[in-house]
């Protein structure tokens, strides 16, 4: 027997993994979120078989347990920020070994063939897949992934530091890219979770000056702490013009004020895959000026692979509270407040 047979044999037939029952609200009366009893997944040709040792909570997350998005997948299990073991592989897989540890994020299948694939804005294919919303993802014991689509974990990290990597780094360090921010420049965080504080240290370590808007007055004590010049309200006007801000917060009416804060030629990058209305904009105080406003679609594979070089190279450490696994929808719970210091993340195996 090969050393894959043995280790495949020895698996559990069952986990346990949450699934979303029916979208709601998660503060609601009846949570969204059923913790269950599952078959292990089996991985198929091209995909890794992953024991899960932690995984971050993300705010997108709580979009599809409150139905936000559309759900994809019935009794999908969320969860796209996964650190785990390599405890199998299906057939014709071989770029990770058994016993590895490797990162399972949002972005989880593409058709590489689209005229947006063949470009390298993968990002943007029409036909992409996402791991916790149109597949089971990492609020579980085990599971699958395509193996060209995970990512190997600089040793430097442990498993619960490096969850929030997988998509709250990720995405702010591709938002941070389109947000144009220029060297030595002024950038403006509105929304100061998982996703801001990472970019905020990725940020101030260049040498930029950067200013934390958030109705939580602990997040933006925790936006002073790592450094930021100054730390207001959300809908505060800003202390200087900003050259570039990125908003992480899904409230759309936040956007006129994002953009009248701006300097003369501007960036304003929205960064959520979700967002509530935005009210009508008056062109001279919003958008004049050559100010832009762009938006920020997942990432491509090789914004996930420059982000987790450059977070080990400047050391990059997210503020996390670990939450057990059983504990999933209270974690949730607690992001949907919106006054946290960094990331909730999920402990689930030992490490």
């Amino acid at each position: 027997m090969t050393e894959q047979t043995v280790m495949m044999a020895h698996l559990p037939s069952q986990m346990k993994a949450w699934q979303v029952t029916t979208p709601g609200p998660i503060d609601g009366p009846q949570s969204p979120l059923e913790l269950v009893t599952k078959p292990v997944p089996q991985p198929g040709p091209g995909e890794t078989l992953v024991r899960i040792l932690a995984c971050g909570v993300c705010h997108t997350d709580l979009h599809v347990s409150e139905g936000d998005l559309p759900v994809h997948h019935a009794h999908v299990t969320p969860g796209h920020e996964i650190i785990g073991e390599v405890v199998g592989n299906g057939p014709q897989t071989n770029r990770f070994k058994l016993g590895e540890r490797i990162g399972v994020p949002w972005l989880r299948w593409t058709c590489g063939v689209c005229r947006y694939c063949r470009s390298g804005r993968e990002n943007l294919c029409p036909h992409s897949k996402y791991t916790g919303w149109d597949h089971d993802g990492g609020y579980a014991q085990y599971v699958t992934v395509p193996e060209g689509f995970a990512y190997r974990i600089p040793e430097r990290f442990d498993s619960v530091t490096a969850a929030p990597l997988l998509c709250a780094g990720i995405i702010g360090y591709r938002a941070f890219e389109r947000a144009n921010v220029p060297a030595g420049g002024t950038l403006g965080l509105y929304g100061f979770g998982g996703s801001a504080h990472i970019t905020a240290q990725i940020a101030i370590d260049q040498g930029i000056q950067v200013h934390v808007f958030t109705r939580g007055k602990d997040a933006q004590k925790f936006g002073l702490q790592l450094g930021a010049a100054s730390a207001q309200g959300a809908y505060d006007p800003s202390p200087v013009k900003l050259d570039s801000a990125i908003m992480f917060a899904p409230v759309g009416d936040m956007v006129p004020n994002e953009l009248a804060n701006l300097a003369k030629g501007g960036t304003l990058a929205l960064a959520g895959i979700h967002l509530s209305d935005i009210p009508v904009l008056n062109y001279q105080d919003h958008i004049f000026h050559e100010k832009n406003l762009t938006s920020v679609e997942s990432n491509t594979r090789r914004d996930g692979e420059e982000f987790l070089t450059l977070a080990d190279r400047l050391n990059i450490q997210p503020a996390t509270t670990s939450y057990a696994f059983d504990k999933a929808d209270e974690a949730l719970r607690f992001v949907k407040q919106g006054d946290i210091k960094g990331a909730c993340v999920l402990k689930i195996g030992e490490d």
